[in-house]
């Protein structure tokens, strides 16, 4: 008996293994990506603008999605692809680079790099977008016919200087759009735009606005950087006809607060934490367009202004927001 026994139990374990063998290979778990988000600034991320809203973008990348987060601050456009590279090369699976001066360099090489994510900005988006690239179109024009609608309503000379940094198709994009909300308010306004030649520099965007001061423009429309200051010493020094000024990416009110109306606000939170999220979400590119829903806003209440000009402007900045008005992207260049 003990025999059989042990005759039937060894013919029980060969079939254990027998079907054992057979059953198919459990399917190893994919290991979660971890990603690492390099960010790249054209200025000083202690600017309080355009390289402060990036960081402000990274950090919360960080806090709020646990992406670990390095960073490099007043990258030249000559340096920024050897700057890219070190990041690869240090294992950042995220490359951002927060500025319109590197979007060709970040397609570029995010050809060379498909298993490394690229976040580039622009003003137009690009024919092909590879499939690791992410696009952020910043859409400067929509918020500034809401600037040039303002404009054309404070103005006591009728005259409206804008004052840009460099000749552009973000900045052209920008005066096209208020020339056709100067036109669209049937306001008769003489629009005059001049480019400082830098973004950063106070003393030529101060000549600029002294130059346009003298010449009777009374309403200051920045699209500047640190050259705002230069702006706004302009407007506070003269003593003749109040000069008003409205301004870009962050709120500027302590800077001159009888001379600031508003600024045209942007908000890189939102956006990172959307793409990145996505990111994570298995998303490898994408267009993420900015607007009224996307980290843009137009700064209110507004500031040393009529009580009438605030209420005709809620009703203009409304239809921007719902999309009743169609601003027309022109990044032509302005003759």
């Amino acid at each position: 008996m003990k025999g059989k026994f042990y005759s039937l139990f060894a013919l029980l374990m060969v079939a254990v293994l027998l079907l054992a063998a057979c059953a198919p290979a459990a399917t190893p778990t994919p290991a979660k990506t971890t990603y690492k988000l390099a960010a790249i600034f054209p200025g000083v991320i202690s600017d309080s603008d355009y390289n402060t809203l990036g960081y402000l973008g990274a950090e919360a990348v960080q806090k709020d999605l646990g992406v670990e987060m390095a960073y490099s601050e007043s990258v030249a456009v000559p340096d920024i692809d050897r700057v890219m590279r070190e990041y690869v090369d240090q294992g950042f699976n995220i490359i951002w680079t927060h500025g319109s001066q590197f979007v060709n360099q970040t397609l570029e090489l995010a050809k060379s790099f498909p298993d490394v994510i690229f976040i580039a900005e622009g003003d137009a988006k690009p024919e092909t977008l590879g499939a690791n690239v992410w696009f952020i179109d910043r859409n400067f024009h929509i918020g500034f016919y809401g600037i040039g609608a303002l404009a054309a309503r404070i103005t006591k000379t009728g005259k409206i200087g804008y004052i840009g940094g460099l000749t552009l198709p973000f900045s052209y994009a920008e005066v096209h759009a208020m020339q056709q909300a100067i036109t669209d308010s049937g306001k008769t306004v003489e629009f005059k735009p001049v480019w400082a030649g830098d973004f950063n520099d106070p003393a030529k965007s101060r000549q600029v606005a002294d130059t346009m001061i003298a010449e009777g423009y009374d309403v200051l429309v920045g699209s500047l950087n640190n050259g705002m200051l230069g702006v706004f010493e302009a407007a506070k020094a003269n003593t003749g006809t109040k000069i008003l000024v409205t301004a870009k990416y962050t709120d500027k009110t302590s800077i001159a607060p009888d001379n600031y109306v508003t600024s045209l606000l942007y908000d890189f939170v939102k956006p990172m934490k959307d793409i990145v999220g996505k990111i994570q979400a298995g998303e490898k590119g994408g267009y993420y367009p900015l607007g009224f829903a996307t980290g843009v806003s137009i700064q209110t209440p507004l500031k040393n202004v009529d009580p009438s000009v605030e209420t005709e402007m809620k009703a203009v900045i409304d239809d921007l927001v719902a999309g009743k008005i169609t601003v027309v992207k022109d990044t032509s260049e302005v003759k």
